[in-house]
C-alpha cells in the first residue's frame, strides 16, 4: 500500500459523496494497492491500476485491464492530465506484455472515467464503448464551454436560495468547464445497453445499467469470474454523488438510483466488487443495504425538519452535510435537491415559491396524516 491516500484509508468524504459507515461487515480480500504505474492481478488476466484524481477526498480512481488474445480491454481511463499520460506510458511499457489496448469501455461520462479516452483512442486506434446516454452527455458537455454563465443557470440557483455572493462565485467560474477535464471525446462509439453480453478475455460479461449518479452508468458482471466492475454505482466507503442540475431541473436522480439497486439482486452474495474508488470488496448486498439506509436516514432528517418549518434548499444543507461545503455549494445543493425531489415524488413534502421567487419545501398534509 505504498501510495494509499488518507482519504481512502480513513474513508474521509469528498465532494463526490458522503462517508457511509459500518465497514466491519464488508470484506477486503487484497493486501495493499498498486502504486502509480503499477498493477495488481484480481483474477487471471484482470489487472487493477490506480490513477491520481485532482478531487479532494477521492484522490485516486481505479481502472481495470482485461487481457485478450490480441490486446487489452480497458475499463475507464483517468482524468485528463499530463501526469496521468506519463503513468499510462509506464503501464504500457512494463505491464501489458507488449500488447496494445484494443478496446476502451467507459462506465460513464465523468472526467475521471472518460478524461483520457480520446487520447488513448488516438494512441491505440481503439474504439470507445459506452451507453448512448453517457456518450451523448459527455459530447454535449464538451461542446458547451463559454465565458458567460447562461441566465437560466443563474435563475436555477437563485430559486434554490443562493446568496448574491454565492451567485457571484458561480459567475466567476464561467460555464462549460467540462472540456478542460477531458481529451477530445471520440465522435463515434460502440453502443452498449442493459442486458448486453460482451465477450472479454474469454469470458462473458453482462452489462447492468444503473441510473442516478449519471444518466446510464454501465456496470459489468462476469458470472464465470464472479466479478462485478461497479464503477461509481456501488462504492465501498462513500455514497456516490446524486444531484439535480440546471439542464434537468425537475429530475429525480435519487429515485432512479434507489430503484437501480433491484438490478443487482440476482448477483451472488460473494461476488468480488471492483469499484471505481476505494478497495475491491466482498459484500455487495450488505453494501447496498448500507447505502439504502444512508439515504433513508437523510430523507427522514429532512422530513423531520420540514415538519417544524419550511426550508429553502440552501437551508437544508446543514441537515445533510457535517463537513465544510462552502467551496462545493453547487454539488451540495444538487444533492439536497435530489433528496427533496424524491420526497416530493413520494408525496411526503410539497414545494411552493416565496414572494422572492425562492423554492420553499414543507411537509405535506398527506405526510402529516401518515405520521399520526
Amino acid at each position: 500500500m505504498s501510495d494509499a491516500s488518507a482519504s481512502e484509508s480513513k474513508a474521509v468524504p469528498g465532494i463526490d459523496g458522503t462517508a457511509v459507515s459500518d465497514q466491519g461487515s464488508l470484506t477486503y480480500p487484497f493486501d495493499g494497492r498498486p502504486g502509480d504505474g503499477e498493477v495488481m492481478e484480481m483474477r487471471p488476466g484482470v489487472l487493477w491500476l490506480r490513477m491520481p484524481v485532482p478531487i479532494p477526498g477521492l484522490d485516486y480512481i481505479n481502472l481495470w485491464l482485461i487481457e485478450e488474445d490480441d490486446g487489452w480491454m480497458l475499463i475507464d481511463t483517468g482524468f485528463k492530465s499530463s501526469k496521468l499520460q506519463k503513468i499510462w506510458d509506464e503501464v504500457v511499457e512494463h505491464h501489458l506484455k507488449g500488447k496494445p489496448i484494443t478496446r476502451i469501455l467507459c462506465t460513464h461520462f465523468h472526467p475521471d472515467h472518460l478524461g483520457l479516452a480520446g487520447w488513448l483512442q488516438q494512441k491505440f486506434d481503439a474504439p470507445l464503448w459506452m451507453t448512448l446516454g453517457e456518450w451523448t452527455f459527455g459530447r454535449m458537455l464538451a461542446l458547451e464551454e463559454q465565458p458567460d454563465v447562461p441566465q437560466e443557470v443563474i435563475a436555477f440557483y437563485e430559486r434554490l436560495g443562493f446568496s448574491e455572493e454565492q451567485i457571484a462565485a458561480i459567475k466567476a467560474r464561467g460555464y462549460g468547464n467540462f472540456s478542460k477535464a477531458v481529451t477530445p471525446i471520440p465522435r463515434h462509439f460502440h453502443r452498449i445497453s442493459e442486458g448486453d453480453v460482451i465477450r472479454i478475455g474469454g469470458h462473458d460479461w453482462r452489462i447492468i445499467v444503473g441510473c442516478g449518479h449519471s444518466p446510464e452508468h454501465a456496470c459489468l458482471f462476469s458470472a464465470e469470474l464472479n466479478l462485478l466492475i461497479s464503477g461509481d454505482q456501488v462504492l465501498p466507503r462513500i455514497s456516490p454523488h446524486i444531484g439535480v442540475y440546471p439542464g434537468e431541473p425537475e429530475a429525480r436522480p435519487l429515485t432512479q438510483y434507489l430503484d437501480s439497486f433491484a438490478k443487482f439482486a440476482d448477483l451472488p452474495g460473494d461476488v468480488l466488487v471492483l469499484p471505481a474508488h476505494g478497495d475491491p470488496f466482498v459484500g455487495l448486498h450488505v453494501r447496498i443495504g448500507m447505502l439504502q439506509r444512508h439515504h433513508e436516514t437523510r430523507l427522514d432528517a429532512l422530513v423531520a425538519a420540514l415538519r417544524q418549518r419550511p426550508h429553502t434548499v440552501i437551508e437544508t444543507l446543514p441537515l445533510l452535510f457535517r463537513r465544510d461545503i462552502k467551496d462545493h455549494m453547487t454539488l451540495a445543493a444538487g444533492e439536497a435537491l435530489a433528496h427533496l425531489h424524491h420526497l416530493m415524488h413520494q408525496g411526503r413534502i410539497v414545494r411552493r415559491r416565496s414572494p422572492a421567487g425562492v423554492f420553499e419545501f414543507s411537509h405535506s398534509d398527506t405526510e402529516a396524516q401518515a405520521a399520526q
